[in-house]
């Protein structure tokens, strides 16, 4: 097995394109699923050559080095609080880092990832990087489901199988998708920006044209934390073929809640129990949550502790909100959740080894857009409210927001990365959805 990377810019021209076409082939005789789902962008790729299959190879000596540095871990003193008001605790990066030295298996995950159809393509003068898997069902509904920060196409893997393969899922052929789950620009196996002006919007068009490429006259978009954003846009631009959205994370806070919120106004007196429970998750959020986005979108390129140390990313990553910390804390204290030891390192290690750590939180930076704030979307909008989200939207928000809002339903269990924590529920959500725009 070849450990070269086509992608590693230290490798003459000549080298880099035979390993390309080594993987490339490799990856076309080895994936049934790549066999199955190549023939509509094959006819595409004829008039879009850009678009071309992709392999994930990782040399085994970023691995080695990998493991080399968490080793070598300075750690600091313990926190002085018996919970999490001052950051990720000592010992809950202590257990993540000895499982990820001496137990996490990035191949599992590498293996994962090269028995789907991957592929690249040039957008806007950027590489992007995308999984997409047809479903063998008739008249299946295409759709592109965009992630955010700290995430990736790792929190999408779960879903695919029961979006595409419904029947064998709970579901009906009729609720099939074909899915398109691509890499923000900067993020994963994506091309990092060069200069400025890569921002939610910008993407939004690249989807648009993604979606364009492949072939697709009509299709759907779902997104949460960026990708909400990203697709909420790609509403706002409403191209004929987009049909309508999907979020779990929706931009729906009525203006004068969030000048309130900004102003640190006390709660509105007429605001309904759901609205007052809204209201105090978006309230200890902008007080206490954050930090994190406030040095992105100002400093991104202050964060070179990200890029130089693993334990100091997987620190960074996991603070990202409360309940997703404590879940996560719960996970290496051996609880069973949502998600697994290997999930989440899976995540932090795809970060690591593309070195994206500061090129996706560049995206902060070029943000104008303010987030949870309605866009004015006119096309039909579908909402899944999440207990453990950043808020959980009520629904005469929602109502307020989308005009045309087709669905909304309130879960009980599932949080900010919901389509990995709870894959079978988002899967459903998504079928419930969309089903009058199949």
């Amino acid at each position: 097995m070849t450990f070269l990377n086509p992608n590693d810019e230290t490798l003459s021209p000549a080298l880099r394109r035979r390993v390309f076409l080594a993987a490339s082939a490799a990856a076309l005789s080895a994936s049934p699923l790549l066999t199955a789902a190549a023939a509509p962008v094959a006819r595409d790729s004829a008039a879009h050559p850009a678009i071309r299959p992709y392999k994930v190879i990782v040399p085994r000596s970023s691995l080695v080095d990998l493991r080399r540095r968490i080793a070598a871990t300075k750690w600091p003193e313990q926190e002085t609080v018996a919970d999490h008001t001052q950051g990720v605790p000592l010992a809950t990066m202590r257990k993540l880092a000895h499982y990820w030295e001496k137990d996490h298996d990035w191949r599992k995950c590498q293996a994962k990832l090269n028995a789907l159809p991957q592929f690249i393509t040039e957008i806007d003068g950027l590489d992007i990087h995308f999984i997409h898997v047809r479903s063998k069902h008739a008249n299946a509904l295409p759709v592109i489901v965009t992630h955010g920060w700290p995430g990736s196409i790792i929190e999408q893997l779960k879903i695919i199988e029961p979006l595409t393969n419904p029947t064998a899922h709970g579901g009906r052929a009729e609720d099939a998708f074909h899915v398109v789950i691509p890499s923000l620009p900067g993020y994963g196996f994506s091309g990092k920006p060069a200069s400025t002006g890569w921002g939610p919007e910008r993407i939004a068009d690249a989807w648009i044209t993604l979606m364009n490429r492949l072939g697709y006259p009509r299709y759907v978009a779902q997104g949460g934390d960026w990708g909400q954003l990203v697709t909420e846009l790609m509403a706002v631009k409403a191209p004929p073929a987009l049909a309508g959205i999907h979020t779990n994370m929706p931009g729906a806070v009525p203006p004068e809640v969030a000048q309130a919120l900004h102003q640190r106004q006390p709660a509105p007196a007429t605001l309904t129990a759901d609205e007052k429970r809204a209201w105090d998750q978006l309230d200890f959020f902008f007080r206490k949550g954050l930090a994190y986005a406030q040095e992105m979108s100002n400093r991104p390129q202050t964060l070179y502790g990200i890029a130089d140390s693993p334990v100091g990313l997987a620190s960074w990553i996991l603070d990202h909100d409360a309940a997703s910390l404590a879940l996560i804390a719960r996970v290496f204290d051996g609880q069973p959740e949502g998600l697994t030891r290997d999930d989440i390192l899976d995540n932090i290690t795809l970060y690591w080894l593309t070195g994206t750590g500061v090129s996706s939180a560049r995206l902060y930076w070029e943000n104008r857009f303010t987030f949870f704030a309605p866009q004015g979307i006119r096309i039909p909008v579908a909402v899944s409210a999440f207990p453990e989200e950043l808020y959980t939207a009520p629904r005469s928000w929602a109502e307020r927001a989308y005009p045309n809002l087709i669905h909304y339903n309130r879960l009980d269990r599932g949080g900010h990365f919901a389509a990995w924590e709870q894959p079978q529920l988002f899967a459903q959500e998504l079928r419930a959805a969309f089903r009058s725009l199949h």
